[in-house]
């Protein structure tokens, strides 16, 4: 097991009931980079894979 996954499943632990919008995660997203700017690159490749996900013309 890779330590990021332990990361995701304590995510899914204590958040997975949640229902949160995308509004609130592109916030909590903006709020982590904001406190560690050196994850800016990876985490706004993540929004974007997660922006584009259902995109046709990223295949």
């Amino acid at each position: 097991m890779y330590f990021t996954d332990r990361g995701i499943e304590e995510l899914l632990q204590r958040r997975g009931e949640e229902d949160v919008s995308v509004a609130w995660l592109a916030d909590r997203l903006q709020e982590f980079v904001d406190l560690h700017p050196d994850f800016e690159v990876p985490v706004e490749r993540l929004a974007t894979w997660l922006a584009r996900l259902d995109d046709p013309d990223e295949e």
